[in-house]
């Protein structure tokens, strides 16, 4: 997206009552000859360069950036962690799997690396599991215990995602199985055991129904957009915040920002983002103001 395309959706989604402006791009674009020339047509020498102008432009809207922009240097990570809330990178998995098959940034070592190192640099991370790509429960027992090792060093873990795999149209795996609800179930409760009680379990809110999901574990929903389909998933629509809060019945929904409220609390953030936090959250760390599109459980 060029800048004329962001800069709207930032407007609008600050006027909707949003809080996180969500960064993600595909694996090592800069390998493209075409991204590059695409770029440099833009004025800018690397994403790392684009991608701080709009995080920068996005606190001046009113909107704190997450940055899940696949494996990163310590100085890349220690570039934007002024400009971000928090940031992000789905471990997906520790085993070696023909679903990463010809993708250098899908290698679990170097995905651990950047977690570690945004640990080292005390940024608020979220990581997660993608279930349902060729490993078994074994190994995600042992990507949940590497998880849950890298927050007792640095306590920096504080949403681990658990997502079911859903197969796309036009690439390699269209054809593979999703995984059943009950691995999803099974693996939920696996998190929750393996896992420090201070990093919740969260799942997407539109990939699976969540009712049931919280009784095993779950306590976080994401995030919703009240502007944009989900880029991650765009097979999948979101749900808004009145259908979500029907479907869990008794269960209130309470909103958060991207950075948890402990972390508010330990003032894990930079002078960059300090006012833009002090307006948003409230004095236990959550989203000041009541639901207006965003919604976090």
């Amino acid at each position: 997206m060029r800048p004329e395309e962001i800069l709207p959706v930032l407007e609008k989604g600050a006027k909707a009552g949003c809080t996180e402006a969500l960064f993600t791009f595909g694996e090592s674009a800069e390998e493209v000859p075409e991204y590059r020339e695409w770029l440099k047509e833009l004025g800018y020498s690397s994403t790392l360069e684009y991608l701080l102008f709009l995080c920068e432009t996005a606190i001046d809207i009113g909107i704190l950036p997450h940055t899940n922009a696949g494996i990163m240097t310590r100085s890349e990570l220690k570039a934007l962690k002024p400009l971000n809330a928090s940031m992000g990178l789905m471990l997906e998995s520790t085993a070696t799997l023909d679903a990463h098959k010809d993708c250098p940034g899908k290698i679990p070592e170097l995905r651990l690396d950047t977690i570690r190192e945004a640990g080292k640099l005390q940024i608020p991370y979220t990581t997660g599991l993608l279930v349902g790509i060729g490993e078994k429960r074994e190994d995600r027992i042992k990507s949940l215990e590497a998880i849950a090792n890298l927050h007792r060093e640095y306590g920096h873990i504080q949403e681990v995602i658990i997502q079911n795999f859903a197969p796309k149209p036009g690439t390699p795996m269209e054809n593979f199985p999703g995984p059943a609800v009950e691995d999803i179930i099974d693996t939920i409760s696996l998190a929750r055991q393996i896992l420090p009680p201070d990093v919740v379990v969260q799942v997407p809110p539109n990939l699976i129904d969540p009712k049931a999901l919280i009784a095993k574990g779950v306590s976080d929903l994401g995030g919703i957009s009240p502007l944009t389909i989900d880029w991650i998933n765009p097979e999948a629509e979101w749900p808004n915040v009145k259908n979500l809060q029907e479907k869990l019945e008794s269960i209130l929904l309470r909103e958060r920002l991207p950075i948890y409220p402990q972390y508010v609390k330990r003032g894990w953030y930079s002078e960059r983002i300090v006012g833009l936090i002090a307006k948003l959250s409230d004095t236990e760390g959550y989203r000041k103001q009541p639901l207006t599109g965003h919604a976090e459980h």
